[in-house]
């Protein structure tokens, strides 16, 4: 696989100027043996200037990091590591399956810690029917202070359908968490942000000052990516998005054969307004009339009646140059995004 990889990044056409930021993840890429990461890196500094890279981040798991590991990783030029915790808890790993102790966690976290050389993210889970308020205070304590932790990604659980977790709820096995649990454990993270002198930069993503994801605050602003690998998605930063089939057998085929192996979008001007509005609305800069206005004129007018409920009950914030969500509006983000957006 590395070395279709490799072949699809000498096909793919990049600017001259090269990248900003780069982004291993999708996946587990930790789990990629020593010489398939050399052997993409060495495809990578053909196409791009290296010395221009402002960050580049490897997705990884804790039981595949070891100081080794930290070592190959940083010689390549990885300047930052997210981690994948989801939870401090034993118990509550093994429920989710995960193959990791929270022992091995903070163990890993200091591991890093002492090589001084990466900026670390942090994923977490909250509202699961395993844990408590009081357990997910801890939690927080313990990652928010940690000193090797700059950037936390804290995510509501979300059942999905034909998963061990929904058979488990629909038997009874597991009794599903209640959204009240939801809406407290929100307001527990918030509150611990802003005690810590964190900053809530988009609903899901939390950093110290500085830290902010460089790469996925790219994604929020519709800067142009290449997604590299199968089922990897591609924006041009207009209209088109293109997308990488996601069958590993098909995907090597026509690599083999000299052909990327991606299928075309063409986005519409409602597309557009609506996942500007949908990214948006979530990020602590919000929503630019002007921006919405160059898909659609007169959005605002045609959603006036929406858009003045949502700001006299205080859930929607007017600024000079357009719209943000207030606190109570994140916990009913999905519901508000939904309204203001245009369906035609």
């Amino acid at each position: 696989m590395a070395r279709a990889i490799s072949g699809e990044i000498d096909l793919t056409p990049m600017p001259e100027t090269g990248m900003n930021t780069l982004y291993f993840g999708g996946g587990t890429p930790s789990l990629l043996k020593p010489l398939e990461l050399e052997l993409i890196f060495a495809h990578l500094r053909v196409k791009t200037d290296f010395s221009k890279v402002q960050e580049i981040t490897l997705e990884c798991n804790p039981e595949d990091i070891t100081y080794e590991s930290l070592e190959l990783w940083h010689k390549l030029g990885i300047t930052r590591l997210s981690l994948g915790l989801q939870s401090l808890d034993d118990a509550e790993l093994k429920a989710m399956n995960r193959a990791h102790s929270a022992a091995l966690s903070m163990w890993v976290l200091e591991m890093i810690h002492n090589t001084g050389v990466f900026d670390v993210s942090v994923d977490l889970i909250y509202a699961t029917p395993w844990k408590s308020n009081a357990q997910w205070e801890r939690e927080l304590n313990r990652i928010l202070r940690h000193p090797a932790v700059g950037h936390l990604s804290a995510y509501a659980l979300t059942v999905e359908p034909k998963t061990q977790l929904n058979h488990q709820i629909k038997k009874g096995i597991v009794k599903e968490a209640q959204d009240e649990l939801m809406v407290s454990q929100f307001q527990i993270l918030q509150e611990k942000i802003k005690s810590e002198d964190w900053e809530a930069y988009e609903i899901s993503n939390y950093a110290l000052p500085g830290k902010r994801a460089k790469h996925n605050s790219q994604y929020w602003k519709f800067i142009p990516y290449f997604g590299i690998g199968p089922a990897a998605h591609s924006y041009d930063g207009n209209k088109t998005r293109y997308m990488n089939v996601a069958n590993n057998a098909l995907y090597i085929q026509s690599l083999n054969e000299g052909r990327l192996p991606r299928t075309y979008e063409e986005l519409s001007d409602l597309d557009c307004l609506n996942e500007r509005l949908m990214t948006g609305l979530r990020t602590k800069e919000g929503i630019e009339i002007k921006e919405l206005q160059r898909y659609f004129p007169d959005w605002e007018s045609r959603q006036i009646k929406e858009i003045n409920s949502y700001l006299s009950q205080g859930h929607l914030i007017k600024n000079t140059t357009g719209y943000t969500l207030s606190e109570s509006g994140k916990l009913i983000s999905d519901q508000i995004i939904s309204d203001l957006m245009i369906i035609e």
